[in-house]
């Protein structure tokens, strides 16, 4: 658990970054200049909850981010998932971590976020849920970005869950940064990017998915 005070080159002192939650110690923490804030950092098949404030930042391509938090608390997170569902992984056969092969689908990186918001004191009456992503950023028949919206929203239907807003779909990969204690949310759309390894690392996303066994893992960007 990371419990040192932060500071850069000018020395000035950012405080102490928050404890995160048990199982989070590696999702990759920082304090963001830009930003004024400290952040979590998050790649897909991974997620994160925050109980202190917290940014919680992601980019997306085809993949699909919830942002769920509880309004009256102000404690929520984010999940990045690569593909719908995958019935071989059910609450009881994925590891208890927000780093693993499972999390890469949507069923179980749905239901792993909720389950945490809630072990944290969070309640569903009180969840405000906000989607992003699924942009069709390649150019070829497959469009596994639909697919994952059209599973995020049969899953919130499904749940009872209303989402209050969503950004999905379109061609262009999003940026996004979640703010969990408000409930702001600000994507910015990567309409001209200065080099291609997004492109690249979609195609071989898509490659890897159609050749990789599922014990495997997937680092898109």
């Amino acid at each position: 658990m990371i419990t040192a005070s932060r500071s850069d080159n000018s020395g000035l002192d950012y405080g102490t970054m928050p404890v995160a939650l048990p199982g989070f110690e590696g999702i990759n923490r920082y304090w963001d200049t830009q930003n004024d804030i400290y952040a979590a950092k998050i790649k897909p098949g991974e997620y994160y909850v925050s109980t202190h404030g917290e940014m919680i930042s992601t980019v997306l391509g085809s993949c699909v981010s919830a942002c769920i938090r509880d309004t009256g608390l102000g404690l929520g997170g984010m999940n990045h998932f690569m593909l719908p569902t995958d019935s071989r992984y059910s609450s009881s056969a994925w590891a208890d971590t927000p780093v693993s092969t499972a999390t890469r689908y949507g069923n179980v990186a749905m239901e792993r976020l909720i389950n945490v918001i809630l072990a944290s004191g969070g309640s569903r009456e009180n969840f405000e849920i906000k989607i992003f992503g699924g942009a069709k950023v390649l150019d070829i028949d497959s469009d596994v970005g639909n697919e994952n919206i059209n599973f995020i929203l049969a899953y919130l239907k499904m749940e009872g869950h209303k989402v209050q807003t969503h950004d999905v779909g379109g061609v262009c990969p999003r940026k996004v940064n979640f703010y969990p204690s408000s409930g702001r949310v600000r994507v910015k759309k990567l309409h001209n990017l200065h080099n291609t390894t997004l492109v690249e690392r979609e195609k071989r996303y898509v490659r890897e998915l159609q050749d990789m066994p599922v014990s495997g893992e997937v680092d898109i960007f």
